[in-house]
């Protein structure tokens, strides 16, 4: 069983910056991905970024490209994003997720919501215009 704690949300302006936090705890070895995703009010959860555990190949939405950057640290088994030139259309509660296919080899991008198998809570992040 792996748990993931989330933390980092918050209201921010138009512009600003946030950074979430992933901790995940548990059977943690040797998976292929975690990512993030996102889902606002009535609508359904979509996929921010992912890094690849190993290597750390990241995969990011056309729609935060070059705004937000997903990070690791693997000794802490904590994942980052760190998100810039927030905008409005951002606001949404976040999501972290753990893909725990074993990483054999290969490349994929894990960016669906059926390639993960544990979620956090969420955090909510608002971006005010």
């Amino acid at each position: 069983q792996v748990q993931l704690v989330e933390s980092g949300g918050g209201l921010v302006q138009a512009g600003g910056s946030l950074r979430l936090a992933c901790a995940a705890s548990g059977y943690t070895f040797s998976n292929y991905a975690m990512g993030w995703f996102r889902q606002a009010p009535g609508k359904e959860r979509e996929f921010v970024t992912a890094i690849r555990w190993s290597g750390g190949t990241t995969y990011y939405a056309d729609s935060v490209k070059g705004r937000f950057t997903i990070s690791r640290d693997n000794a802490k088994n904590t994942v980052y994003l760190q998100m810039n030139n927030l905008k409005p259309e951002d606001t949404a509660v976040y999501y972290c997720g753990y893909c725990s296919t074993p990483d054999v080899g290969g490349s994929w991008a894990p960016d669906a919501v059926y390639d993960y198998d544990y979620w956090g809570q969420g955090t909510q992040v608002t971006v005010s215009s």
